[in-house]
């Protein structure tokens, strides 16, 4: 009767440290792998102690206890409300980049060594290179605007 003790006593061991793991410390964590370790020594003491019959119904029994509380956990609506479900649509643009059109133009305030500042319609903004280095000074013409992202060329001289 003592084994018998033993083997439910590490049963809901097992159960506590994965519930832990699941809802306290997710991740593979040491309570994830102690639940595990636990359910291991109780599947070995049942087939040692009781013998191949026994211990393989214990143990078909533990893997439909597992698959059953993997199903419920991802059908369970308590875990339906603390998932993650909203979509985050903010941007980190200022007000100055969104401002910003393709097609404007200004120059190079700093080094482009492909993200630098430029200023564009007299507001200074965060820009980044489409063509490579370009020197601080450089006329620039804004080839794309998306969200926080600013892509600039240098501008071509069409006089010529």
């Amino acid at each position: 009767m003592e084994t018998l003790t033993l083997i439910l006593l590490l049963g809901v061991v097992t159960l506590v440290l994965f519930a832990v793991e699941a809802f306290l410390t997710p991740g593979v964590g040491v309570a994830g792998v102690g639940g595990a370790l636990c359910a291991v020594a109780a599947n070995v003491l049942t087939f040692v102690h009781y013998g191949n019959t026994t211990g393989l119904i214990v143990l078909l029994a533990t893997a439909a206890v597992v698959v059953g509380l993997l199903f419920l956990m991802g059908h369970s609506p308590v875990v339906d409300r603390a998932a993650l479900r909203s979509t985050i649509d903010s941007t980190a643009a200022t007000p100055e980049q969104l401002s910003v059109k393709p097609g404007d133009e200004g120059k190079a305030l700093t080094r482009l060594a492909l993200i630098g500042n430029a200023l564009i319609d007299g507001k200074t903004v965060e820009v980044k290179s489409a063509d490579g280095f370009i020197d601080e000074g450089t006329p620039v013409v804004v080839t794309r605007v998306d969200e926080a992202l600013i892509l600039v060329r240098r501008k071509t001289d069409t006089t010529r």
